[in-house]
């Protein structure tokens, strides 16, 4: 791979990254009280941000779609899918605690990602629970690699 590859590559990133940012920004995600207001749909619920997640699955499935009759990427990369399709223990723990961190901080990674990057104190105190639950999760799965 050449160093003209790496710079398309670059600049798709951070394309992507950008229209991704503006995006969470635009719709209120990284807003922390209205998510909260979402979730709350035993008080004041804003139903709002239905309409944006609505229309986010909407466009992935129809990418996801058109990217399931593809082999590779634009940039000529392989497309490895992946393989597991049960529902197991693990996924459904991982769902609640991504829902109750969710449902609790109002901020999920992405738009905690953004939010930091607008110097939001909440989003650096999430982004650093976020940090260290993930360094716990390490250290418990090498534990149990090691017995």
């Amino acid at each position: 791979m050449g160093m003209k590859d790496n710079t398309v590559r670059h600049l798709l990133a951070l394309a992507s990254g950008l229209l991704f940012g503006l995006g969470l920004l635009a719709s209120g995600m990284t807003d922390p009280t209205k998510v909260q207001g979402f979730l709350d749909v035993g008080g004041a619920w804003d139903p709002s941000l239905a309409l944006v997640m609505g229309a986010a699955v909407a466009i992935a499935s129809l990418a996801f779609a058109w990217a399931r009759h593809r082999k590779r990427t634009w940039l000529g990369d392989t497309i490895d899918w992946p393989q597991a399709r049960g529902i197991d223990g693990r996924l459904l723990l991982g769902g609640a605690l991504f829902g109750a961190g969710w449902g609790l901080a109002g901020f999920c990674p992405g738009p905690a990602l953004v939010a930091m990057a607008s110097g939001l104190q909440e989003a650096w105190i999430f982004g650093a629970a976020m940090l260290a639950g993930m360094a716990v999760h390490d250290l418990l799965l090498a534990r149990n690699r090691e017995s």
